[in-house]
């Protein structure tokens, strides 16, 4: 049995059944409709549910980084028990999460000085950080210890990629990601954007004009990118309404016959980029497997 206990923010994306099967306690993000009420993510809703609400209701919701005591409340727990913590936080060019989970460490550390604490800033986000937690798992299970697995996972963070696009410019505008009047040229025009999450940072990578296409464009990039080296990958697809999954697994069965090593589910992308992409995004996530990081 591990020393440690890993533990990630829920941005990672995995779904709630996944992470009890990974044996990973999640920090959850907060999301509001009304800027009062705030729901904690997994917990009070899921992402299906969050869709749902956000297409019946048109609402532009706003999300809450975890608190410093929701990390220590994940976190003491565990210290309690006389393990160790290991604890992968979202991107800090996004959010002050990991900032949280430092701070938490740093009281906990004082009050349990004989334990360890590492908090990992992941420079990742939704299936990209839900994949380095798997990976981290895995390294886990064979029986790395913290600091093994931080020496691997500082190196892998950077191993990794999304390639994804949505099919509505609203939530990215309302957002302030994107201007009005380029929201409103890609409505009239049918323009999808292709956007990329690499080194911790999104970047729009280009445009192209309809669903069909950009689908097409994301799944190509896929190929070009770890083709090659397939084998040395493993690749996850996610989506953000329900709506999306049929479309989604066929894309994940042409990847899995092309010879792709491709996660068996798909996962719903989470509040915390759903708040900003709305209900329509599809994605592509890839990470090089612990194996050959070198």
């Amino acid at each position: 049995m591990s020393t440690y206990k890993i533990l990630s923010d829920t941005s990672c994306d995995i779904p709630a059944a996944v992470l009890e099967q990974l044996d990973v306690t999640y920090v959850p993000f907060h999301v509001s409709f009304d800027t009062v009420n705030y729901l904690k993510e997994l917990q009070d809703i899921t992402p299906d549910e969050f869709y749902d609400k956000i297409n019946a209701d048109k609402l532009y919701p706003k999300t809450s980084l975890p608190s410093v005591q929701d990390y220590m409340d994940a976190m003491e727990p565990v210290l309690k028990e006389g393990k160790d913590v290991f604890c992968i936080c979202l991107t800090a060019n996004f959010s002050g999460s990991y900032q949280s989970g430092v701070n938490a460490a740093n009281i906990l550390g004082e009050a349990y000085p004989e334990r360890k604490i590492i908090v990992l800033d992941s420079a990742c986000v939704t299936g990209s950080q839900g994949l380095l937690v798997y990976e981290a798992c895995r390294m886990r299970d064979a029986g790395y210890s913290m600091e093994e697995l931080l020496a691997v996972l500082d190196k892998q963070k950077y191993m990794t990629k999304i390639n994804f696009t949505v099919d509505s410019l609203d939530y990215l505008q309302k957002g302030g990601r994107i201007g009005k009047a380029a929201a409103l040229a890609g409505a009239i025009l049918n323009i999808k954007p292709i956007i990329v999450m690499r080194d911790g940072e999104l970047y729009p990578e280009s445009k192209v004009r309809g669903h069909k296409k950009a689908l097409k464009t994301i799944m190509d990039m896929t190929r070009n990118e770890i083709g090659s080296e397939k084998k040395h990958y493993r690749v996850l697809l996610v989506r953000g309404e329900k709506e999306r999954h049929a479309t989604v697994e066929e894309m994940r069965q042409t990847l899995l016959a092309e010879g792709f090593d491709v996660m068996d589910e798909i996962w719903p992308v989470g509040i915390t980029i759903g708040t900003h992409t709305g209900p329509t995004p599809i994605g592509i996530c890839y990470i090089k497997k612990y194996e050959y990081v070198k």
